[in-house]
């Protein structure tokens, strides 16, 4: 038989420092509902009359935006889904804020300050709406909220993050103005190094609600005399190319499926915004359904718009299990240049440390 020794001092003092370490773990995992650490994602709504909002901390995500129409029927206007677990499963960027960069950067690398930084590829070679896991993946804290005006969410971006340099502080305000206008307001501060940043809203509009179908019929007019052309990977070449009697060309109304099919997949375009006068803020774009009555108007400071018609938009299933197919919503993302961090001639997205990225949008709804 082998002889019973008593454990030593020193090996009793290791086990009660085990034992310490696993209560912490445990009460740790107990507090925090059984999932150590887990943030909380949740729904919040901005109301004001008839004319409400929901939202999500998950990607600082719009879920809803219901308004009257010319009758004073209610819908609600943009793409999404019922849950919060089905926007952490979605690949649309259903109403979400994308960034560090959205759009694509070519190559999914760029260089700074005699730097290369080499990113996350998320799509085929090159880089979409900040990689793999971009802003719109990731959990954003409530730093405020007032049901009837405004809620804000905050994100800490860290150096590294899908490649991309320096840490950056970012926020993004949603924010009822007056009767039925929806301000948007993207904020990031660049802490330690230079950076690109480019943030965007993705929301899906339907003006006649999101289970009415496509949007082929509505009217559109777009306040852009040129487009960034883009290769066969939808990177944009360098050139910024006029648009003048074009299919692009939307500088008077007329329905977005009126030339929709001399393109081959739809449009999916960064628009030049005209800049008369080069004031600070401009007007983006006009839309309109005929049948609900419904107008939306947009505004920005920013140089760009994408305009994209939804044509990757295959039986995905939405809200109240409505399945969504191509062209069942459009996005106007305001923005700066795609993949500008590879073309000099384009506006920089360059955020130097202490400098401040402002980004704003102005929604208008009417009904008539």
């Amino acid at each position: 038989m082998f002889p019973c020794r008593s454990p030593s001092k020193q090996q009793q003092q290791q086990q009660k420092k085990k034992n310490l370490v696993l209560f912490l773990v445990v009460a740790l995992f107990a507090i925090n509902g059984g999932v150590a650490a887990e943030e909380n994602i949740g729904v919040y709504e901005l109301k004001r009359g008839n004319f409400s909002l929901k939202l999500t901390n998950w990607g600082a995500s719009v879920i809803s935006v219901i308004l009257p129409d010319k009758n004073g029927k209610l819908d609600d206007v943009v793409l999404g889904y019922d849950s919060v677990q089905d926007y952490k499963n979605d690949t649309t960027y259903f109403g979400a804020i994308v960034g560090r960069v959205a759009n694509r950067i070519g190559g999914a690398k760029f260089s700074l300050d005699g730097n290369t930084y080499q990113l996350v590829a998320n799509e085929g070679n090159n880089t979409l709406h900040g990689g793999k896991i971009g802003f719109s993946d990731v959990i954003w804290t409530v730093q405020s909220h007032k049901t009837d005006s405004y809620i804000t969410f905050t994100y800490d971006s860290y150096d590294g993050e899908q490649g991309f340099p320096g840490n950056v502080s970012v926020s993004v305000s949603y924010m009822l103005i007056g009767r039925n206008k929806i301000a948007i307001r993207m904020k990031a501060k660049a802490l330690n190094k230079a950076t690109p940043i480019n943030l965007a809203f993705h929301a899906y509009w339907n003006l006649g609600g999101h289970t009415s179908g496509d949007i082929l019929s509505h009217t559109i007019q777009l306040l852009a005399s040129n487009i960034t052309p883009v290769d066969s990977h939808l990177i944009p070449t360098g050139e910024i190319t006029p648009i003048r009697g074009t299919p692009y060309d939307f500088l008077q109304p007329r329905a977005i499926g009126s030339e929709i099919d001399k393109l081959s997949n739809g449009y999916d375009i960064n628009y030049v915004l005209d800049d008369p006068g080069k004031v600070h803020f401009r007007k983006t774009a006009v839309l309109q359904d005929g049948r609900s009555g419904r107008k939306m108007e947009l505004w920005t400071n920013k140089p760009g718009v994408q305009f994209y018609t939804g044509n990757g938009i295959h039986d995905v299933k939405g809200k109240g299990g409505f399945v969504y197919k191509a062209h069942a919503g459009l996005c106007l993302e305001t923005q700066g240049f795609p993949d500008s961090v590879n073309h000099p001639n384009f506006p920089s997205q360059i955020v130097n440390p202490g400098e401040t990225y402002d980004h704003v949008m102005l929604f208008r709804f009417t009904a008539h």
